[in-house]
């Protein structure tokens, strides 16, 4: 063969490799400046120190502490309290924080969310306390020492933190987790259903945070799923999810409730911007203000019956859009039925919103009201609500709505493959895979979506599920008195995705998400 035909032929076989590689699918870029990480709550995380007394490392002073850890209360919420371990059994975070920040740095997390408890940082009450000097003459020196030793750790790890003010729990002086859940009527410290004590003393919280960490944190979050308080506390608490004071079909003081968490979120959001007022990140931006909201698609369960539909869309409406509809256009609902009034003090009060998105809703409908005391709308009529199936295109959906009517930035701020047992380890890559994948094709549509976060970091206390529920990207077993944490495959599989800043092609060949 001539050198001429031998490279001819040479230059076919360069040709055909190429032609055959040009349909393998390329890696799918994350957007750029994307953050991706995990989070925490600190109720649910800090307890269970391996060497420190548990005097130091469990917060006995919130509602949450008290509302599992009571034999009174146990005794009357037993059958919502499912989790047998006391809320001093945990990962133990609050000692070993800078190991877990060693484990999101190496996996190539750059944001990690986390919340700053109001009860160990003001165990005793602030009424009548006024002004940043004298709150932090009251404050817990031992508390905010540890958070700046936090926020410290994170910055050496090039970790950005996004802070949640409230992520459910109250201080006792505020809410008396025994006392309103054995003797609703009775109990003095209300918690959200005493608006006028609660709401202005979160505010001066939030500005004290504000103050105090402002130079460490420009990512702030007021509230974390504030409908998750209100039905599993006023309306309807279960074994599933319950929250304190675990009341049933309180509806009058469910809507004194959600007024409040809107009013509270408001005043939270104007303290912190009046109050941290130095850019941490060197972004331009001082505070970045916004929400942690569960959103849900919901579906009817028969779609060609007209009050599965009715149904569905009245849920979708309670459960998606009353609350936001306050917080971000000044849209106020306060009877939940629809006819919202215009309120200036509310409307604007969003730089982000943080999306916690778990699972589609499907509704069956009744032809007459359940709740009627909820709401006036003869055709809110769900008779069930099942929240059981899996559906990461539905994130998709959901970004498009909030680009559509609220025009604000996103962040993902928790998400995993819950709803199976764990170790159905298929089931767990292609649900991250797939929720990334509709995550980014959002983007190319016009979303603006600022990063993912998922739930979360390491196995936790999961609320009245105790340690049952092993959530996170790293298994802890309670029992092991070293808390060694270690890799589940997820971890694996998020560390590469975060470290390539894309989704590989061999993940979307594996798991193609379609249209």
């Amino acid at each position: 063969m001539s050198t001429s035909r031998r490279c001819l032929a040479a230059l076919f076989a360069v040709a055909s490799t190429l032609a055959s590689c040009s349909h393998d699918p390329a890696p799918l870029a994350l957007p750029a400046g994307f953050l991706v990480g995990a989070s925490t709550a600190g109720f649910q995380v800090d307890m269970g120190c391996p060497t420190l007394a548990a005097s130091a490392c469990t917060d006995t002073h919130s509602d949450w502490y008290q509302y599992a850890t009571s034999p009174m209360t146990r005794a009357i919420a037993r059958t919502y309290l499912a989790g047998e371990d006391p809320a001093v059994v945990g990962p133990g975070h609050w000692e070993l924080f800078e190991r877990d920040f060693d484990l999101a740095h190496a996996d190539g997390h750059t944001v990690f969310r986390m919340s700053l408890e109001w009860s160990r940082i003001f165990p005793t009450s602030t009424v009548g306390i006024t002004g940043y000097d004298a709150l932090h003459a009251a404050a817990n020196a031992d508390a905010l020492a540890h958070y700046h030793a936090v926020f410290a750790a994170l910055r050496a790890r090039g970790i950005k933190p996004y802070v949640t003010v409230n992520h459910y729990t109250l201080p006792t002086w505020i809410h008396d987790g025994v006392g309103c859940t054995v003797d609703f009527d009775s109990c003095t410290a209300r918690g959200w259903a005493d608006p006028a004590t609660t709401v202005p003393e979160i505010a001066k919280y939030a500005g004290f945070l504000g103050r105090e960490f402002g130079r460490e944190v420009d990512l702030w979050a007021t509230e974390n799923e504030p409908f998750a308080v209100l039905l599993p506390g006023y309306v309807l608490p279960t074994a599933s999810r319950t929250n304190p004071p675990a009341q049933s079909l309180r509806t009058t003081e469910a809507k004194v409730v959600f007024g409040a968490l809107i009013d509270g979120h408001a005043r939270m959001y104007d303290a912190l911007h009046a109050a941290d007022t130095f850019d941490a990140d060197g972004d331009g931006v001082a505070a970045n203000v916004g929400l942690v909201y569960a959103m849900a698609p919901v579906a009817p369960r028969d779609p060609t019956r007209a009050l599965d539909v009715q149904a569905a869309q009245n849920v979708f409406y309670l459960w998606n859009m009353a609350f936001l509809n306050a917080v971000v256009g000044g849209r106020f609902d306060a009877n939940l039925d629809g006819h919202a009034v215009p309120r200036a003090d509310l409307a604007g009060r969003m730089d982000h919103l943080g999306i916690n998105y778990y699972v589609r809703i499907g509704v069956q409908g009744a032809s007459a009201p359940v709740v009627p005391a909820l709401s006036p709308l003869t055709t809110f009529n769900p008779l069930t609500i099942t929240q059981d199936e899996i559906y990461p295109r539905g994130l998709y959906e959901l970004l498009t709505l909030v680009r559509q009517q609220f025009r604000v930035p996103v962040m993902i701020t928790e998400n995993d493959g819950q709803g199976v047992p764990r170790g159905d380890l298929a089931f767990e890559q292609r649900v991250l895979v797939e929720t990334l994948q509709w995550i980014v094709r959002a983007v190319s549509e016009g979303s603006d979506v600022r990063g993912y976060m998922y739930w979360s970091l390491m196995d936790n206390y999961e609320w009245n599920h105790g340690t049952t529920l092993p959530y996170g990207l790293y298994a802890v077993d309670p029992r092991d008195p070293t808390k060694a944490r270690v890799p589940r495959v997820t971890a694996r599989l998020l560390a590469r995705i975060a470290t390539e800043h894309a989704i590989g092609a061999d993940l979307l060949a594996r798991y193609p998400i379609g249209n």
